[in-house]
């Protein structure tokens, strides 16, 4: 063999043998900051009505048409509806108010307005609507105008109390024209000035309406547990009606109107919305313990990775592809399905910031983050081989978790005992109850809007009752198998009962533990955890 074909069949084995190389690092400044919120309050205003039209007919020949101005159109309605593919509320909680459209004002020749457009919100599934106040201008309409009728009703009586006091006749007409004239509900006839109608003239206040759509609506007050994804979406809040052209108001004596009605103003609900299942995985562990790392392993999530304490300060959610439709990964023979039925094409990981001793006396990120823990379907304890006992690591956060499980049965068990029996199991918070006010401007009856209570916390699944599992990371440091080992040993105890459960409760669950060892910077392992979490997500 010549020297030149040696120095090739050199080259091509140099090329062909692995190499093997450090691990990737990390840039600290490498990361995507993932917005998340799992609770926020919205106020929800429904479209208002748009205003009756004040039209005549106008053709040759014809100098005084009859009245022919359309009704007004109906306000834009606000629904909900629940999708797997939202994983937060940030979109929702950074709005503050949504509004859906205004319906749009009559037009001559008996033209209705256009209906206002619609507004959906989409929450995640789990996600809990409770209501905290809402305004029901009808609502308040009605109940200002209790004893009195509306329209004809309204006019009868006058008549009943007139001939009963012995008034002439045709003095009737008239007689509660504070009810009658209201300037926010009439429209008048470009030019015209109030004083030019007479009372005789002017009909009486039509009825307070309500859109066909408002018998959809779920009873007031709100409290709606979306744990299923939705098909269609849910009414909330039904568009107001819209004003009454001049046609209504014809009669004998007056056969051209120049008067409409304006329309009816919007129907106003401020929620709270929270999030019952924050994420299917969640990921808890001591700071530093490689919890981000982790999650940028398994998923494509950007979280930021650092080697100080509570880098992460608020949750990352990561989600973890199983079958993208065009074929499932490696490894994975079946996939896991939702409690009705259907395939589970991914799953998704949440990131909770760090735990620290007495983190349930609110030190470090506090009580905030342990709650993040409770709303997780699937218990990770993230622990660092290498650095220190892993089994005092794992019972030292079990602690933590259990102090938090039984200073919230506490909280729970008081609000059991503040509330009436009878009450909704979701919200356990009375409705308010309201006081009438005389107003100062027409006499008019206004409902006093009190002050917002917050409501209770919500009822969840005990944290012990969960599955869950120990993530060894950093096990390809050196001089770890011996700390690996012998957290193996202790969960197989705690699996046969021979050891208490870490949380301390006789009800914890043990049915299948796991240790698994990773080394999410490599990604070694990452596949095997994988699979677990499907495992325990088909059990949970």
């Amino acid at each position: 063999m010549s020297r030149q074909h040696l120095a090739c069949s050199q080259a091509i084995k140099a090329k062909t043998e692995p190499v093997s190389s450090p691990p990737p690092e990390i840039s600290s400044d490498d990361y995507t900051n993932t917005p998340f919120t799992d609770s926020c309050s919205l106020t929800l205003a429904a479209g208002p009505g748009g205003h009756g039209c004040i039209s005549f007919l106008r053709e040759k020949y014809i100098p005084d048409g009859p009245a022919n101005g359309g009704d007004g159109g109906t306000g834009g309605a606000i629904y909900i509806q629940a999708l797997r593919g939202e994983t937060s509320l940030h979109k929702l909680a950074r709005r503050g108010t949504l509004k859906a459209g205004r319906g749009k004002n009559g037009q001559g020749t008996s033209k209705g307005g256009r209906r206002g457009e619609d507004v959906v919100l989409t929450v995640p599934v789990g996600t809990v609507v409770r209501e905290v106040w809402r305004v029901d201008p009808v609502e308040e309409e009605e109940m200002g105008r209790r004893g009195k009728g509306f329209g004809a009703d309204l006019r009868r009586e006058e008549r009943e109390e007139a001939e009963e006091s012995g008034e002439e006749e045709g003095k009737w007409e008239g007689t509660d024209q504070s009810l009658k004239w209201r300037r926010e509900k009439w429209l008048l006839y470009p030019g015209i000035l109030p004083k030019s109608f007479t009372s005789a003239d002017f009909p009486a206040l039509p009825r307070p309406r309500r859109s066909n759509l408002a018998v959809s609506q779920p009873p007031a007050p709100l409290r709606l547990d979306l744990d299923k994804p939705m098909a269609t979406p849910m009414l909330l809040a039904a568009g107001a009606m819209g004003g009454l052209g001049n046609p209504h108001f014809v009669t004998k004596s007056v056969p051209r109107p120049k008067f409409a009605t304006k329309g009816d103003d919007a129907l106003r609900i401020h929620v709270q919305l929270e999030l019952k299942l924050l994420a299917d995985i969640g990921l808890v562990g001591l700071p530093n313990a490689g919890k981000s790392t982790l999650l940028r392993a398994m998923t494509a999530s950007r979280a930021r990775v650092g080697d100080w304490a509570f880098t992460t300060l608020s949750p990352n959610i990561g989600t973890v592809v199983l079958d993208n439709q065009r074929g499932r990964v490696a490894g994975l023979t079946t996939l896991p399905v939702y409690p009705d039925g259907e395939p589970r094409m991914h799953f998704t990981i949440a990131d909770i910031p760090g735990l620290i001793p007495d983190a349930h006396l609110d030190r470090g990120l506090g009580l905030g983050f342990l709650k993040h823990i409770e709303r997780a379907g699937v218990l990770a304890f993230v622990v660092d081989l290498g650095a220190g006992d892993a089994v005092e690591a794992v019972k030292a956060l079990w602690k933590e978790v259990g102090e938090y499980e039984n200073l919230r049965s506490g909280e729970l068990n008081a609000d059991t005992q503040r509330t009436t029996p009878g009450g909704d199991a979701l919200s356990t918070y009375q409705p308010f109850t309201s006081s009438i006010s005389s107003s100062e401007l027409g006499g008019d009856l206004l409902l006093d809007q009190q002050a917002a209570r917050p409501l209770p916390p919500l009822t969840l699944p005990p944290i012990s009752s969960k599955p869950w599992v120990v993530v060894a990371t950093k096990a390809d440091l050196p001089e770890t198998q011996e700390n690996f080992a012998a957290l193996q040993t202790w969960l197989a105890e705690v699996q046969a009962g021979v050891q208490e459960h870490p949380s301390g409760k006789q009800n914890g669950w043990r049915r299948k533990l796991h240790a698994l060892p990773v080394c999410g910077l490599k990604k070694e392992g990452i596949e095997g955890l994988r699979n677990v979490f499907v495992e325990l997500l088909s059990e949970s």
